[in-house]
């Protein structure tokens, strides 16, 4: 390996830590890691070369549980969060990007992937807001294709909107500390992965009802994989895309009052009460020493 190299690890939520743990040592001073070659042990010296590495990751490990970089390997990086850079501008260009990356995935739209994809945002608006006027298109589309189209392009977009809705909030609970949840975390994703499969059901002659069973069907295998707590994420889910049944609202609310109760009796709850308590008694402390203060000024 010679000069101006990246070395990408992708998922590494799923990595062991002791492998992560390997490029500390090309991280800081020492610029060297440990490999083989040729069967044999191999010391790879860095310094004085260009060499950076990217790794990228979800907050979750597929198992639901939450994934934790090594200390010492973050404390010698740059962490750069997505519901970061999707709050600093890009959001219009991120939700376009879940329907590009996802034409190749649909039979109807392949065709106009391969043959004119400068036309695609252009499609795109005319799906959104049925408006032809001033619509200019480079490639040769007959009348019977841009109606395939458009038609797929309106069930894509909403497909993008509950999946950009659900990694909002898959971004929002991985950000939020345990001590302080008031229900459980929400472990499903609106990932590009999410979105494809989705796209590669999707017929220009499907109606409303049959877009929601889609998505329905689609969560519910994905849920499976968080086993224990399959059931809150899907009544999560159901809540977010307003989709509750008056039973369902009553066994959410359930679980999310016994996710507090026990939340309350564990370590954490109980070290919180307790800073809460102090904070309490300083507050007292405080008022008396006022107290004390305008007496003896008086």
């Amino acid at each position: 390996m010679g000069d101006n190299v990246m070395i990408y690890v992708d998922d590494i939520q799923h990595c062991n830590p002791e492998f992560l743990q390997k490029f500390i040592s090309l991280c800081d001073a020492q610029r060297k890691i440990e490999g083989v070659y040729q069967g044999r042990p191999r010391t790879y010296d860095f310094r004085g070369r260009k060499v950076c590495v990217v790794m990228a990751g979800n907050p979750y490990t597929e198992s639901g549980d939450v994934f934790q970089l090594p200390d010492m390997l973050a404390n010698r990086a740059d962490i750069y969060n997505l519901g970061d850079i999707l709050t600093a501008g890009s959001e219009d260009a991120f939700r376009l990007s879940y329907l590009e990356n996802a034409l190749t995935s649909n039979a109807a739209l392949a065709r106009l992937a391969t043959q004119s994809p400068q036309d695609v945002p252009a499609l795109i608006r005319l799906a959104e807001t049925g408006q032809q006027d001033g619509l200019s298109l480079e490639g040769n589309h007959t009348p019977e294709e841009l109606n395939e189209y458009v038609a797929v392009l309106q069930k894509l977009l909403r497909l993008r909107d509950v999946v950009a809705r659900v990694n909002a909030a898959y971004i929002a609970s991985a950000a939020q500390a345990d001590a302080y949840r008031t229900e459980p975390p929400f472990k499903l994703q609106g990932s590009y992965r999410n979105m494809n499969k989705l796209a590669e059901k999707v017929r220009p002659v499907m109606n409303d009802q049959e877009i929601t069973d889609l998505l329905a069907a689609h969560y519910e295998s994905e849920a499976q994989t968080l086993t224990s707590a399959t059931e809150a994420n899907l009544l999560k889910l159901r809540e977010l895309l307003g989709w509750l049944t008056p039973a369902e609202e009553t066994r959410w609310q359930e679980i999310k009052a016994t996710f507090r109760d026990n939340l309350r009796n564990s370590g954490a709850g109980q070290l919180l009460q307790m800073l809460d308590k102090l904070e309490n008694i300083a507050g007292g402390l405080s008022g008396i020493r006022e107290a004390l203060n305008v007496r003896r000024t008086a």
